[in-house]
């Protein structure tokens, strides 16, 4: 089929690379414009740029597809490059620009997207950290015919997977990729073979996925142990996790930690605040919380590496 994709991050490049390695024609990429990235704030371009450019794909990165908003120009550029595409579909993928009713009608069969989450739950821009945070067992991608909504159009085809206590946002995100690129390719080819069936979302369990935000980083320990967790796991490696410790003048980010049971630490707790540190050993550092401790395994100084826990006690404790 001739289909335009539309995307940003790694999570769509790898859904763009297997769209063109099973031979589809892809006349044209959208992506966001290039951004400043790394010490030296030198302008990068996306992952989905680089897949394209690879391929010799011609690239359209406008601010804004809206004729009617800030960027009219490079609105009506795109709109000509579409047009002159002249797509069977087009593919969305963590694109982040929102598309207008001219996008959507424009492909012969309108817009597939590929979305992080068992939908309806988790609509929105952090599917994958916040299925984690909230603690789901399960977790999958739905590829959705879009319509003007906040990813409400019918389900076309999901694919689940479970979500482990072992798993992090970015150990999910690579994860999802994989299912994202096998499951759109599976949509296509239903397509083609006229065997694709939509479903409408049920409007029972509906949430929102919200963007992530620096100001959620900090670890409120009057919170439980297992909720701290996952919370940490979630926001690995954006925003992250941040707390204090005892000799350290800047806060230290926590990339990895587990929720021990209370009941094990009943003697240790007693009388302990939340966020007091009841030890720190080469096993971890044990943090008291509102219910169980929670113990830090990867940390990391401001200005320094990711260590795990034995290192960083070493140095710490030789301040």
């Amino acid at each position: 089929m001739r289909i335009v994709f539309a995307g940003t991050p790694e999570f769509a490049s790898q859904a763009l690379a297997a769209i063109l390695g099973a031979g589809h024609e892809v006349p044209l990429v959208l992506t966001q414009p290039d951004r400043p990235s790394g010490r030296g704030l030198k302008l990068t371009p996306s992952a989905v740029k680089q897949t394209a450019q690879a391929a010799g794909i011609p690239v359209c990165q406008p601010r804004s597809l809206r004729l009617d908003g800030k960027y009219p120009d490079e609105a009506l550029a795109a709109q000509k490059a579409l047009h002159a595409a002249a797509p069977d579909l087009m593919v969305v993928a963590a694109y982040g620009l929102i598309l207008p009713e001219w996008v959507l009608m424009l492909p012969t069969h309108g817009c597939f997207n590929i979305h992080a989450s068992l939908l309806p739950r988790w609509r929105g821009a952090a599917p994958i950290q916040r299925a984690i945070e909230a603690g789901d067992a399960q977790t999958g991608v739905t590829i959705m015919q879009m319509d003007q909504g906040l990813d409400t159009g019918d389900m076309l085809l999901t694919h689940v997977t479970p979500i482990t206590d072992e798993l992090n946002a970015s150990a999910l995100h690579d994860e999802l990729a994989v299912i994202g690129a096998r499951a759109i390719l599976e949509a296509i080819d239903a397509l083609r073979q006229g065997a694709l069936t939509a479903q409408a979302q049920p409007d029972q369990g509906v949430t929102y996925a919200a963007k992530l935000d620096k100001s959620e980083s900090p670890l409120d320990f009057s919170q439980p142990a297992v909720v701290l967790a996952r919370r940490i796991r979630a926001f690995n490696p954006v925003p992250g996790s941040t707390m204090s410790l005892p000799g350290l003048k800047d806060p230290v980010k926590v990339w990895n930690a587990v929720a021990l049971p209370a009941e094990a630490y009943r003697a240790a707790l007693t009388g302990a605040q939340p966020g007091q540190v009841l030890q720190a050993t080469t096993q971890g550092v044990d943090i008291a919380t509102a219910d169980g401790v929670l113990r830090l395994l990867e940390l990391q100084k401001a200005g320094g590496k990711r260590q795990p826990v034995a290192a960083f006690v070493q140095g710490w404790q030789e301040r």
